[in-house]
């Protein structure tokens, strides 16, 4: 009996979407992305972003005015006379105050949480990238799990074909009872192969849904843990030579390096803000009051401001300064950590296109032809039993490793373009 040796991988994942039942839901791997940018992580940053918004609108306004009233000069010794309360001896008094900053502090203050809004903005939009980037390994995992799953099932099917042919030789006698037991006990590892890749692929799926996270029930409207992934996908896994890239444009353009910068723009309008407490504000008022038997329109214009004599703020610029110093640092890191890892991903890209390249085209198909002569080869009987389930172990073997290098070359070629992506957004 033959084994699955002539079936590509291209057919086997044909036969994988055929053997999908008419209920299951297939999911892109669009879908999933667009999901991804809608997930729990996603939602609570771009909440992040609507209070960093927030705080500007809160901090680009002078100080409210004070509306003040008084009772004054009430005589407790010879009383406040008789007549209307109009009339009494009381001087009553209405004023409004109003505080003039000074040294830039409004400014300085709505720049602040205005480059604190930008860096949230940065953070979202990093978070956006690093949950497609997660979904769609989970998404090629899941796939993978798939094709592994119909691998194992054809050489378990292929191992129980062969381990009943073996049974009706030792039965007639043309092989010996040990090899047929051999053969009996390789279909039953095959068996337990596949309730293993069965396991593996729920696995797969739980772990997308867990990415993906509530929303992408609604987003693709069915519940991802019961979804199987589109097979087509593998189609568009492929990734820009990633040799000519411009690392220092692709660092600049990252969220997380822009996220960094803003920090920075923001700790220096934090300082200037320190900086600006040295101003003393100026709080000017008027008052108009009403004193019987004196005048009835006495007016009052006051300006105060406080002496901050022995104190410079030296703590809280000190404070702001070390703020400032802090996020140049993280910003440096952030620029540092952006490079390595683009690098990271362009080596990953290259390196894992090339291996899967090595499995199409030379390793799977040799693996395949040893498979094919060493069944043509037992039939005849030119070839051991021991000989041909070492070949079958060889093939399984590199059908499997040649699925993984599919899916890590479509993991790599999704990050890197996702990652690149961002160079030509506005």
């Amino acid at each position: 009996m033959a084994l699955l040796t002539t079936a590509a991988l291209a057919a086997g994942l044909a036969c994988a979407q055929a053997s999908v039942p008419a209920s299951a839901r297939v999911l892109t791997l669009a879908e999933v992305l667009q999901a991804a940018r809608d997930s729990t992580e996603v939602a609570i940053a771009r909440q992040s972003v609507r209070a960093a918004e927030a705080d500007v609108q809160a901090a680009d306004h002078a100080p409210a005015p004070v509306l003040s009233t008084k009772l004054s000069s009430i005589d407790l010794q010879n009383g406040i006379g008789a007549g209307a309360p109009g009339r009494k001896r009381i001087d009553t008094s209405l004023g409004i105050d109003w505080t003039w900053e000074r040294g830039g502090k409004r400014v300085a203050r709505t720049q602040t949480a205005q480059r604190a809004a930008e860096a949230a903005q940065g953070d979202l939009d990093e978070t956006q990238v690093q949950q497609s980037i997660a979904a769609g390994s989970a998404f090629y995992d899941l796939l993978a799990a798939q094709d592994r799953l119909q691998e194992v099932g054809e050489i378990e099917r292929s191992a129980a074909q062969l381990s009943a042919s073996a049974q009706r030789r030792a039965q007639a006698g043309d092989l010996p009872v040990q090899d047929a037991s051999r053969v009996q006990i390789e279909a039953e590892r095959s068996r337990v192969d596949t309730r293993t890749a069965q396991l593996e692929r729920d696995r797969a799926r739980i772990t997308l849904a867990q990415v993906l996270g509530p929303a992408a029930q609604a987003a693709t409207g069915t519940p991802v843990a019961s979804a199987t992934a589109d097979p087509t996908a593998w189609n568009a896994a492929t990734a820009a030579p990633a040799g000519d890239a411009d690392i220092d444009a692709l660092v600049e353009s990252r969220a997380d390096v822009r996220a960094a910068a803003a920090r920075v723009a923001a700790a220096e309008a934090a300082l200037a803000a320190a900086e600006a407490q040295r101003s003393a504000d100026v709080t000017l008022g008027v008052s108009l009051d009403h004193y019987p038997g004196t005048s009835d329109r006495l007016l009052e214009v006051r300006a105060s401001m406080p002496l901050n004599w022995g104190d410079r703020f030296d703590g809280e610029i000190g404070r702001a300064q070390a703020q400032l110093m802090q996020s140049q640092d993280l910003s440096a890191k952030a620029r540092l950590d952006a490079r390595l890892d683009l690098q990271r991903l362009r080596t990953e890209a290259d390196v894992q296109a090339r291996r899967w390249q090595a499995f199409d085209a030379d390793i799977l198909s040799r693996a395949r032809q040893v498979a094919d002569s060493a069944e043509l080869a037992y039939r005849k009987g030119a070839m051991s039993l021991s000989d041909l389930l070492d070949a079958r172990r060889t093939l399984r073997a590199t059908q499997l490793d040649a699925i993984a290098a599919r899916a890590d070359h479509a993991k790599a070629a999704l990050a890197w373009r996702l990652r690149t992506q961002a160079l030509a957004s506005p």
